[in-house]
Parts: C-alpha cells; structure tokens; sequence
C-alpha cells in the first residue's frame, strides 16, 4: 500500500524545544486518536491540537551560582570549619596560653604537661562550645559569601579581566567575605579565649556569655574586632587566593590528565595538599595579629599599646608561631578536604581547577 507524502509527514513526531530559555519547554504533537481501530493511512493527524509539558531536568543537579548552590556552599562552610576548629581545640588551648603566660607555658610539650597537671583531662576542651559554634558561623559566612563574592566581581570585570586578574578577584572576595565572617565569630572569640586563658572564669559558653556582658557590656565583645580583622582578613586572603593558585599549578603541572578526568578521591586529595600549603602560609602572614587578639581578649582594658610593650615586636612574629603552623597547616587542609568532600556529595565541582585556554582570535571575514 502506497503513502502519500502528507501522510508520511504526519507520522512523523515533531519534538521541538520553546524559544524561551525561561519556560524550558517542549512542544508535543499529539500523534494519538481517540480511535485507533478506524485509522486510515490516507488521513492526515490533526496539527491544531498542541499541548506543553515540562523540558527533561537532570535530577538532583544543582545549577551552579544558583541560591541552591550558595546554600550548599554555606553548609559545607558550617561543616568544614565549626568541625575542625573544634577538633584541635586542645592544640589551641595551648597555643593561646603560650601567648598570655610565656614563662608558665615555654613550649608545646611542657603547656600540655601543665595543662593535664592543672586541669586534667577535661581541660583540654574547655572552650570547646564557642569554638563550634563560633567558627561554625564564621564558616558559613567565609565560603558563601567568598562564592559569591567571586561571582560578582567576576560579573563585573568581564570575562577577559576576570580571567587577567583572577587572583586579585580571589583576594577581593574572600576580604568581603571574611569582613562579614568576624562579626559573626568575634563575641564567641571573646568568650573563648576568656575561657582558655582564666581558670575559673566560667566552665564554657552558657555561663562564660552572661559573666563576660555583665564584666565588659555588650560592646566589650567586639572589643577585639579590629584585631581580628587584623588576623583574619590577610589569613583568608592567604587562604583562598594561595589554594586556588596551588591547585591550579597541581593540575596543570603535576597530574598529567585533566581535572575532569580524574578521580573523585583524587581531586579531594589535592584539595587537601593544597589547603594544607595555603594554611602554612596563613599562620606566617596573620601570626601578630593573632597574638594581638589574644592579648586583648585576655587583659581587661588592654590595648594595642600594651601589647607592643609586654610581647615586643619580635615576640608578636614569633611567639607560639611553630604550633601554629602544625595547627593551622592541618586545620586548613582538613577544611578544603572536608568543604569540596561536602560539595561533590552535593553533586557540585571540586573548588579550584587548570586554567581553561584562552579563546583564539575571532576574523571577521569581510564579503
């Protein structure tokens, strides 16, 4: 039996996607009737009987720069940093008290003999509740923020300058990110090192909050905001900046496949490789700055004079520095390996790749 040219057009389903990149919808053609025992092969389909159903979505896929993707991001925040810094707490007990008593507490080994002499066991974590919850919300403020920040003032350069200068965007958005961040952390910070540093001045948080308003007012625990921008800001400069940099050059020069074609694992062991050389710069560039900040929080009334006066010059570069290159070396590594470990099981890209090659000339032909 012989089709007509109109009928074998009518057999043919006609899928074709909507202009509107919005509604992302698909134009069906109805390619059924009602009664297909009396269809005729000479009858055309009806084309006036059109209906819309949604285009196919890739199911759990977070779309990147999305307010999904930002939360997520906040979230690996939350997790990456309240969870690590919490866990070296006994390192920075130590470390903060060799800052407030050098001659009590001379090295990493005798302050954790003296702490375990003094207060046991359990004084190991004392403070361990404004560490989480206060670097918990510094966190997610650092790497959302930081994601969006980056994202704006790429939006704003320009594809060609934001690829030119991709490191002084990364250091741009992380210093709008951290700004944000210290407000969030300083009041915990204030109670923290309190408690580190003054036995008997409150057993955590729940009475250590209360005790340090009723001492100093509210506006005492942003007392040390300025030094804590002091030590932050150029620590998360450092930070970002220096991991996007060193895993940029991981895989451009040390790992002979591209990123996309490399392991889950191993992506996530160069995000910690990469942290953990970032954090050993960051201990060096924000170390002052932190024995400033524990100075403060410690003395009542203390200045930035005083200081000076007590630690010397030398002694806020160095003073407790070794052990926080360990700490802090650890910390940030174990913080990009948890942060990117959170994003792909999210669904979301591992943070820092190769550089793309740059787009070759366009010649315009002329007629």
């Amino acid at each position: 039996m012989a089709f007509s040219d109109d009928c074998r057009r009518s057999l043919i389903p006609s899928y074709l996607y909507s202009s509107s990149a919005s509604s992302k919808t698909l134009v069906l053609q109805r390619t059924t009737l009602n009664n297909t025992s009396s269809f005729s092969p000479h009858e055309s389909l009806p084309n006036n009987n059109n209906f819309l159903i949604p285009a196919p979505k890739e199911s759990g896929k977070i779309e990147m720069h999305s307010p999904q993707f930002y939360a997520a991001c906040t979230v690996g925040g939350i997790l990456s940093c309240g969870l690590t810094h919490m866990t070296v707490t006994p390192l920075d007990l130590v470390k903060c008290n060799m800052q407030i008593d050098p001659t009590k507490y001379k090295s990493i080994s005798s302050g954790f003999g003296v702490l375990l002499k003094e207060q046991g066991v359990k004084g190991f974590f004392r403070g361990w509740v404004p560490t989480l919850l206060g670097y918990s919300a510094q966190g997610a403020c650092k790497f959302g923020f930081y994601e969006f920040f980056k994202k704006y003032y790429s939006d704003i350069a320009g594809p060609e300058y934001a690829t030119k200068y991709k490191t002084l965007i990364y250091l741009a958005g992380s210093a709008s990110a951290e700004v944000i961040a210290d407000v969030a952390l300083c009041p915990f910070e204030a109670v923290k090192v309190r408690v580190q540093t003054q036995p008997g001045f409150a057993r955590g948080l729940s009475d250590g909050l209360p005790k340090f308003v009723k001492s100093e007012g509210v506006l005492g625990l942003y007392k040390g905001i300025v030094p804590l921008w002091g030590r932050q800001i150029p620590y998360t400069m450092m930070k970002f900046a220096s991991f996007e940099t060193i895993v940029e050059l991981i895989y451009k020069n040390a790992i002979p496949v591209p990123k996309s074609e490399c392991s889950k694992s191993l992506q996530l062991g160069v995000s910690f490789a990469g942290g953990y050389v970032a954090g050993v710069l960051c201990a060096i560039v924000s170390h002052p700055a932190d024995n400033l900040v524990s100075f403060l929080n410690n003395a009542k009334g203390g200045t930035v004079g005083d200081a000076v006066k007590k630690l010397g010059v030398w002694g806020l570069f160095t003073r407790g520095l070794p052990l926080r290159i360990v700490m802090i070396g650890t910390l940030t590594g174990a913080q990009w390996g948890l942060y990117d470990a959170f994003k792909v099981f999210v669904g979301l890209p591992t943070t820092g790749a190769a550089a793309p090659p740059p787009l070759p000339p366009v010649e315009l032909v002329k007629p």
